[in-house]
């Protein structure tokens, strides 16, 4: 492939990523389902928990298959699945089980093997601009739901929910096909024409191109997992809570508090690529720590807030910090390990994901019902973003030289 066709690939990667993002729609379905099947709503939520959870293990085996076969394999098995998982919900009829097993399973395995791809294939493709562009190929993860919620929402008053699913699968797998086709990585020591890295980024990048083994002997990879799990763990949390903080804080209607969860959720993509991006100017660590700080100031104060348009402007805001993590964190980690072997190495990392999916949910749903509102649980993760300001302070890149 000639070296002019990386924005091909850049732009097939973002297709790849819309497509999957799409699960973060999930709660178009969530009352469907629940009024045709008896389903509870935290049952049918659980679907959703268990596809992200998958996601983020099998983004690491999908790293590993990467280095053997080439990524091109793994987005088409990934793309696969995921449109498999979805038709095959359409067979969830009255069965849980069945959901959690296609769309959770299945979908979450295509997710996880698709997610990785177009990360650890960018930043290959990308040295000169490795924040920008991952932050713009996960921005279109974010962005999955804006195209799809609408999109599904009229199929689900036209044809019924479970019909949905079989029409949406068929089209997430073949638009994730012809995008996997084009993902492959670039020659072997390829270097954008005209460019040399600056005094500044070599700097912050490693010596050399780590192994899997090696990164997690290293402790800059733990703390850079630390990084992403409790950043993830802030903003999924409110993600999981949203329309009911609202109504609580401000008194909106449910209908009012679902177009505010609307357009807070813009921020999410939003966020992708404005952190990224500014990223390539100050660095990861200066981004992160921004970041933390600025979600210090905005979960002390959101229990104060009462005015839905002020309410929104900081909820699009900690969510812009949410996804500036996910568009950030694959640049930071081929800074420090090489982006040879990123794939398997930025992968496992994406095991925080998982356990972040989990616990952020569980823990404000806890806390609002021992306390009775949102107020402490919101104030204790602003205490824990003020602790995370360390973490990018003290993380320097790996120094050590290649063995052998």
């Amino acid at each position: 492939m000639k070296t002019a066709n990386r924005w091909v690939v850049a732009i097939a990667g973002v297709f790849l990523q819309i497509v999957l993002g799409a699960v973060y729609a999930w709660s178009v379905f969530r009352i469907p389902l629940s009024k045709q099947f008896g389903w509870s709503i935290s049952q049918v939520t659980l679907t959703f928990t268990i596809s992200i959870f998958v996601l983020g293990f099998a983004a690491f085996f999908g790293g590993l298959w990467m280095n053997r076969k080439g990524p091109r394999v793994v987005a088409l098995t990934g793309g696969a699945l995921y449109g498999l998982g979805v038709f095959l919900t359409s067979f969830s009829a009255n069965n849980l089980w069945w959901l959690y097993f296609s769309y959770g399973f299945i979908g979450g395995l295509g997710l996880g093997l698709g997610y990785i791809v177009p990360v650890a294939v960018l930043v290959k493709w990308f040295p000169d601009r490795r924040g920008l562009i991952t932050g713009i190929a996960v921005g279109g993860f974010g962005a999955g739901a804006l195209i799809t919620a609408p999109v599904a929402t009229r199929l689900i008053q036209s044809v019924g929910v479970l019909p949905t699913f079989a029409y949406l699968g068929v089209a997430y797998f073949v638009i994730a096909i012809i995008a996997a086709l084009f993902m492959q990585n670039p020659p072997e020591g390829f270097v954008p024409e005209g460019w040399t890295p600056s005094a500044k980024e070599t700097s912050q990048r490693a010596g050399h191109d780590f192994v899997l083994s090696e990164a997690l002997k290293a402790w800059q990879w733990w703390v850079l997992w630390l990084i992403l799990f409790l950043n993830t763990c802030a903003g999924i949390a409110v993600i999981s809570q949203e329309a009911p903080i609202f109504q609580e804080l401000t008194g909106v209607s449910a209908l009012a508090a679902g177009g505010m969860v609307g357009i807070a959720s813009l921020g999410n993509g939003v966020g992708r690529v404005f952190w990224a991006w500014l990223s390539d100017l100050l660095t990861r660590r200066a981004t992160f720590g921004i970041m933390f700080i600025a979600q210090v100031l905005l979960f002390w104060f959101l229990p104060k807030i009462t005015v839905p348009s002020v309410m929104t402007t900081v909820t699009f805001v900690i969510l812009m910090c949410y996804g500036g993590g996910f568009g950030t964190m694959p640049a930071f980690t081929a800074d420090y390990f090489g982006p040879k072997n990123v794939g398997p190495i930025y992968g496992l990392m994406l095991t925080a994901w998982s356990f972040a999916s989990v616990f952020g949910p569980l823990y404000i749903a806890r806390m609002r019902e021992i306390a009775g509102n949102y107020g402490g649980a919101l104030h204790v993760i602003a205490g824990v973003m003020a602790i995370s300001i360390l973490l990018p302070i003290i993380v320097r890149p790996p120094r050590r030289e290649r063995s052998g």
